[in-house]
């Protein structure tokens, strides 16, 4: 192709280069020049323009990107009609994007002249989506280019959503809440029916190997059976994995190298996939687990290599995480604590945390843990706020008086995380009911605290307790949580990131809710 200035005369049949204004009207580039327009140029006063020649063995940028769409186009793809050398590529159904990289970059490799953008492969698509577009840069392209970038398509194609029955099994340990057990059946239905599949059971079990194993034997006409599990899988012995084995499966793959999304487990019963949910797979957000979830769905097999090799891009997008990551945080940035002491002991039948237990009152108990532990307190006041006052006059706390207190524990937590300085790189929330925490306990839990990220629970005998440390990216969610949850609604959403501290100390399990627990303190 021939570019520069020519003079008007000799430009019939030339390609205008740029856009020009002729006698009060926009002329766009790429107008092929007729004698007609040479001579209102020449009326215009202009002598030359910049055009584009075409040269033998060349063509024409429409003429060659929809040549080279129509190669591109596989199944579910439709190619649309060229504008000014450009062709975009559409979904015709709801899949997943079958777009190898490999594949886009040998295409773009041939010549400059020729570029095909794309989705990333594997993209969740829906109909109607622009999925790729070829760009011809040129005005006109060698033939032996195109030939050549032909010779090189590996055609683009979009796998649709199946509609596919699915098995939704939760396990359950005492203490489960209803409302965890029916939010995670509404979230997970919500995922199966996005992907055009539908629920043919789903029931709860305990959280026992045998009882699952049970369920996952029993005859289905499910492709896909799907285990929400009252605790996180860590390891193969774990309960999921080994229900699936003691079913006649196999595990393919425990973990995952997609974040959120760690501790989702992969397995098979003949041909039905199971997969062991991760704990953020309760959130709606997007994470690991529909990354093989979708790929199931549009009949694409998921094998241990398959998830092996999801680490590059596996790290979610600031969009899709439970909160924005905040900035690293400095060397040696304190945690420090919140002390909830602002209920009012309706149980109680008197203002607990001011009973006296060994010369002392409860609420001083809990505080001087925290002290002797290094870290800085907040307490949170409501209730009797000027008697709690006096109950630690002379311990070196400061005060947060929670004007809502009434409207239960969330609300005296909100106001304790507002009032904490801006580099805590972790807050610890403790209870003024619980007498019996150890400073090394509470030492154990910060130590365990290795990023803003963590969440750290102390566990006793097999069972979780307080206090809990949540660090510094949780502090938003922790906030929003409402009623008398407080942060236990964060650690059944994203128990794949929750970090268990096995402690010695029976304190972080006894809590003084009545008259008769307050007797066994005193006494023991």
């Amino acid at each position: 192709m021939i570019f520069g200035p020519l003079a008007v005369a000799d430009c019939e049949g030339a390609v205008l280069a740029h856009s020009l204004l002729v006698d009060g009207k926009r002329w766009a580039k790429g107008r092929v020049l007729s004698a007609a327009d040479c001579d209102a140029l020449r009326a215009a006063g202009l002598a030359e323009v910049t055009v584009a020649r075409f040269e033998p063995g060349e063509v024409a940028e429409d003429a060659a990107a929809t040549r080279l769409a129509t190669a591109l186009a596989g199944r579910g793809v439709t190619a649309l009609a060229p504008v000014h050398g450009r062709v975009n590529l559409i979904a015709d159904v709801d899949g997943l994007l079958a777009a190898p990289r490999a594949a886009v970059d040998a295409l773009n490799a041939v010549d400059e002249a020729l570029t095909l953008g794309t989705l990333a492969d594997f993209a969740r698509v829906a109909q109607g989506d622009i999925i790729a577009t070829i760009k011809i840069i040129p005005y006109a392209v060698r033939e032996a280019a195109l030939e050549a970038a032909l010779a090189a398509v590996v055609p683009i194609r979009v796998a649709a959503f199946q509609c596919l029955g699915v098995d939704l099994f939760q396990t359950t340990l005492p203490g489960t809440a209803d409302k965890l057990l029916a939010r995670t059946d509404t979230v997970t239905r919500g995922r199966i029916a996005g992907c055009h599949g539908h629920v043919v059971t789903a029931e709860n079990c305990a959280h026992d190997t045998s009882r699952l194993a049970t369920l996952l034997r029993r005859p289905t006409d499910a492709a896909i059976t799907l285990v929400a599990g009252a605790s996180a899988t860590v390891d193969r012995g774990d309960v999921i994995p080994a229900a699936i084995v003691a079913a006649g499966g196999i595990v393919e793959r425990l973990g995952m190298p997609v974040d959120p999304g760690n501790l989702l487990v992969l397995g098979r019963i003949g041909s039905r996939a199971v997969i062991g949910l991760p704990g953020c797979a309760r959130s709606p957000k997007r994470n690991g687990f529909d990354w093989v979830l979708e790929r199931l769905f549009a009949g694409i097999p998921v094998t241990a290599t398959d998830i092996a090799a999801m680490g590059s891009g596996g790290l979610l997008a600031e969009t899709e995480r439970p909160e924005p990551r905040a900035r690293h945080a400095p060397a040696l940035a304190p945690i420090g604590a919140v002390l909830l002491a602002a209920g009012r002991s309706t149980r109680m039948g008197s203002f607990k945390l001011l009973e006296d237990l060994n010369g002392r009152p409860l609420v001083a108990h809990a505080a001087q843990a925290l002290i002797d532990a290094g870290l800085p307190v907040f307490v949170v006041l409501g209730h009797e706020a000027a008697a709690v006052r006096a109950a630690l006059a002379g311990l070196p706390v400061q005060f947060i008086v929670a004007a809502d207190y009434a409207r239960g524990m969330s609300h005296s937590l909100r106001a304790g995380l507002a009032a904490i300085p801006g580099d805590w790189r972790g807050v610890l929330v403790a209870l003024g009911d619980m007498p019996r925490v150890s400073a090394a306990t509470v030492a154990a839990i910060t130590a365990a605290a290795t990023s803003e990220r963590s969440i750290v629970v102390p566990v006793h005998d097999g069972r979780r307790g307080n206090p809990v440390l949540f660090g510094r990216a949780w502090l938003a969610r922790l906030s929003d949580s409402s009623g008398d949850r407080g942060g236990k609604a964060l650690l059944d959403e994203f128990a794949d990131l929750v970090t268990e501290v096995e402690v010695a100390d029976d304190g972080v399990l006894f809590d003084i809710d009545d008259p008769a627990t307050l007797a066994a303190a005193r006494k023991g």
